[in-house]
């Protein structure tokens, strides 16, 4: 399949587009900008109750005639332009593939597995960003879009450019692994921004080793065990005299923390973006979060030792592996991990978003991420009537970043949109990515689903409609695009993933009609027990908008911190609306049930992969590296798949 790298299909058509939207933007941004005037933030009316001196109201009574007078100049040429975009869409592409030419990690990725050993890794995330107009971003209490997907796309390289580890304890009693999250080491690293081993100790332990000399931004590659080499991973052995228990280390001395080179201090839309100590939103900063970050500094030490070398020890907290420990004991019968993280997993393989709309914000995303994934499709969905009932202002949202090569790709508008809803065109997009390939040259491909379901939360049974329609344009995808002939070998399928904001939750009595749809017998969801039944650790994804730029919330290890506590849950998560009469936001609270509304959904199935191979979740976590920037918390997931026969 040939993937489109430009909207329209010539260059004539495209220059048209151009100077069509040229026409219409003047009157677009005066809109926006004259409305976003009106609606202020919960930060603005902070900003104005404590200082007398603040300036807003004079500038919005200054510059609204301004704006009016121009938008009435800019009328004409807005529906000239109209004219000329409108029937242009009808030609238009659904999505925009990018690829960044000069980068080659996605051909080397699939020389790592050959589908035999101990099997490969694959890390899945997904968001909802709500990268709307201006005006309309406002609606949910956040501004400044543009300044905000520059920054978004920072914080998910800088997260997931991480180098991974895995942490051992050796002790006369166990020597297996402790601890292998998505939290990960930061790496050591220079003033000149290189990165490279420093010579450190550990008190009261044996050994602390770092190996691997992980460059600035540079993506890793994974576990050995996986396929990948040693120089992309980070392995921390500890070794002791106490058995299970690991002593408590001495904090770092000031200045000697190890820092990452991918940023230095990121300064954000607002003051609540701007790293200071204790921040953890980006890897540059001087503190880490107390579960995502491993503290590092130098050890004084009068030797001449190589700086670069790749086998060093590092001084860090030894109470990460205690806490990852606990959280195991916690929940014995959960096979994998789980966890509330600053940071986004290191090494992400594929990235699905959300509510990309603007298009100026996602060409800000797409520079900032295509630093870690090389392919990209941006700007999917339709515009005007084309393929839908109504008429579309604003694409899809959807919006997915991969390392691994794309082979296929299809979209498709759900028809039965209502209210504002309507207005987009929110659909599906299904994507094929290749993997690997068998020493027999069969390729080896996955199958991801990235989708936004009508938001309306009266209407459930268009919800279900979607659904409906989501498991069928997927199977017509996989049969479309399956190979089986003798010339080319049958595909060896490792996964099917579905991910999303579904804009209905598991706890709420409102959304019973969704949480018995038939596409959980399909596919399995780690967050669930059952219809209106979640596991313990599971939390809400959806943030309760009055209280984004809280002191308490307003930095990434701040909202983890809030987070992993059920009165910070229920102080700052948004929870089903209830008829039930209470006192006020906390104590409506306080009379419903589970940990808030989860409505970002990671869903995989075993149905229709290669029958010898094993899927199983490794890790699932939810996010907090992107506090102050959007409504929604992101969550991860990381699949392990394995041949059958080396399970057992």
């Amino acid at each position: 399949m040939v993937l489109h790298t430009t909207p329209f299909p010539t260059s004539c058509l495209s220059a048209l587009h151009a100077v069509s939207w040229a026409l219409i933007f003047p009157c677009y941004w005066l809109v926006d900008r004259l409305l976003a005037s009106f609606i202020p933030t919960t930060y603005e009316k902070r900003q104005r109750a404590e200082d007398p001196c603040y300036l807003q109201l004079l500038c919005t009574a200054l510059f609204t005639p301004v704006y009016l007078a121009l938008l009435v100049a800019a009328l004409p040429f807005a529906f000239l332009g109209f004219l000329l975009w409108s029937p242009l869409q009808s030609a238009r592409r659904p999505y925009i593939y990018s690829r960044l030419e000069d980068k080659a990690g996605g051909a080397a990725l699939l020389a790592e597995w050959k589908g035999a050993g101990t099997g490969k890794s694959f890390c899945f995330a997904t968001a909802n960003l709500c990268l709307l107009p201006s005006s309309l971003a406002r609606l949910n209490n956040l501004f400044n879009t543009q300044a905000r997907a520059k920054e978004i796309g920072q914080r998910i390289r800088n997260g997931a450019s991480r180098p991974q580890i895995k942490i051992y304890i050796d002790s006369p009693t166990n020597t297996s692994i402790s601890a292998a999250s998505f939290s990960s080491l930061v790496s050591p690293q220079g003033s000149d921004g290189a990165a490279r081993a420093m010579p450190g100790s550990m008190r009261r332990t044996a050994s602390v080793e770092y190996k691997g000399d992980e460059a600035a931004n540079g993506p890793a590659s994974g576990d050995p065990a996986n396929g990948g080499s040693l120089e992309d991973t980070c392995i921390v052995r500890i070794g002791g005299e106490d058995g299970d228990r690991l002593p408590e280390a001495d904090e770092p001395a000031p200045g000697g923390q190890a820092r990452n080179g991918a940023s230095g201090g990121q300064k954000g839309p607002t003051p609540n973006h701007s790293q200071r100590d204790g921040d953890s939103g980006s890897l540059g900063s001087p503190s880490a979060s107390r579960e995502s970050l491993v503290k590092a500094r130098a050890r004084a030490d009068g030797g001449g030792g190589d700086p670069g070398a790749t086998n060093s020890k590092l001084l860090y907290k030894a109470s990460v592996v205690k806490k990852a420990a606990a959280r195991k004991r916690r929940h014995p019968d959960e096979a994998f991990d789980h966890e509330v993280s600053a940071f986004f997993p290191a090494n992400l393989d594929f990235l699905c978003l959300q509510e990309v709309f603007d298009k100026r914000a996602a060409a800000k995303l797409k520079a900032q991420l295509h630093s870690y994934f090389e392919y990209i499709l941006y700007d999917v969905g339709v515009y005007g009537c084309r393929g839908c009932c109504s008429f579309k202002f604003l694409n899809s949202g959807l919006f997915f970043a991969s390392r691994y090569p794309i082979m296929d790709v299809a979209y498709h508008c759900y028809p039965n949109g209502r209210c504002f809803d309507a207005l987009a065109s929110k659909g599906a997009l299904f994507l094929k990515v290749q993997v690997g390939s068998t020493p027999q040259d069969q390729r080896i491909v996955g199958y991801i689903s990235c989708t936004h379901l009508h938001a309306m939360p009266e209407d459930s049974a268009i919800r279900c409609e979607q659904l409906d329609l989501l498991q069928d344009w997927q199977a017509d995808f996989r049969k479309s695009t399956s190979s089986s002939s003798t010339a080319n070998p049958e595909e060896l399928v490792a996964f099917d993933v579905i991910c999303g904001d579904l804009n209905f939750d598991n706890c709420s009595s409102d959304d019973k009609l969704e949480q018995q749809h038939s596409l959980f017998t399909r596919y399995k969801d780690p967050c669930r027990l059952g219809p209106g039944e979640e596991k313990p650790w599971a939390i809400g994804t959806l943030l309760d908008t009055n209280g984004l730029y809280d002191e308490d919330v307003c930095t990434p290890d701040n909202l983890q911190k809030v987070l992993e506590s059920e009165e910070g849950r229920r102080e700052y998560l948004a929870f089903p609306t209830s008829k039930s009469p209470g006192a006020g936001q906390k104590g409506r609270k306080d009379l419903l049930k589970g940990n808030g509304r989860r409505i970002d959904y990671m869903l995989f199935t075993e149905e229709g992969l290669c029958p010898d191979w094993k899927v199983e979740v490794e890790e699932f976590s939810f996010i907090t590296q992107l506090s102050g920037l959007t409504d929604h918390l992101p969550v991860a997931m990381r699949l392990l798949v394995s041949a059958g026969e080396d399970e057992a």
